[in-house]
């Protein structure tokens, strides 16, 4: 839940203030400009808030929010937060382990994906701008959530060895994955080659 409002409070500082120019400049998310992959990060906000979590797709979330200045999102991002949060901290663990409205999913896993999903879409906006990496919080949180999803799929066997993340098995006796764990994540995602770490795309957890 820290990381998650952090995230939260990181991409709304990212946001705000752009000018129209940078709002409309294309990701590398496909067909997707900088305000589409905003709309999509408050659109997930707002529907977890409103307890409508998974009703709507990516591009439905997009589409609804892309007109919005980036002032406007990042004033709704914070609204989102403000609910969201104090709402999450209320939940013990038993809640916390029950099915969430998002099919495969726990309620914890489901917040662990959503500070996944804003780290990872705030990358897309920086590669986009030309911004700095972030390197905070986020990239450990996405890294194991990234890992706990392989795990979910049944893929691998992998052994992680991540730069100033430590070691991790998923299943036994895979080949190692040594390397920088922002290259991993974009790897992961299909956002970069699955040969910077001789692998194939069967680490990507985004293909079925």
């Amino acid at each position: 839940m820290a990381g998650l409002s952090g995230q939260y409070a990181v991409f709304a500082t990212l946001i705000d203030g752009l000018t129209a120019e940078e709002w409309d400049t294309p990701t590398r998310c496909t067909g997707w400009q900088v305000c589409d992959v905003a709309a999509h990060v408050v659109g997930n906000a707002v529907d977890t808030a409103n307890g409508v979590a998974g009703t709507r797709t990516p591009d439905e979330q997009a589409r609804a929010f892309r007109g919005e200045s980036p002032d406007d999102l990042a004033a709704e991002l914070r609204s989102a937060a403000g609910r969201l949060i104090p709402l999450l901290e209320t939940l013990n663990d038993r809640v916390w382990e029950r099915p969430s409205p998002v099919p495969g999913r726990s309620v914890g896993n489901g917040v662990h994906t959503l500070w996944y999903d804003t780290f990872v879409h705030g990358d897309d906006i920086r590669v986009a701008l030309g911004r700095p990496e972030d390197r905070g919080p986020g990239l450990a949180g996405s890294v194991g959530w990234l890992r706990d999803e392989l795990e979910r799929l049944g893929r691998g066997p992998y052994r992680l060895v991540l730069d100033g993340l430590g070691e991790y098995a998923i299943g036994a006796d895979g080949p190692v994955l040594r390397g920088d764990p922002l290259r991993f994540a974009l790897v992961a995602t299909g956002r970069a080659d699955p040969a910077e770490f001789g692998t194939d795309v069967g680490v990507n957890v985004h293909l079925p």
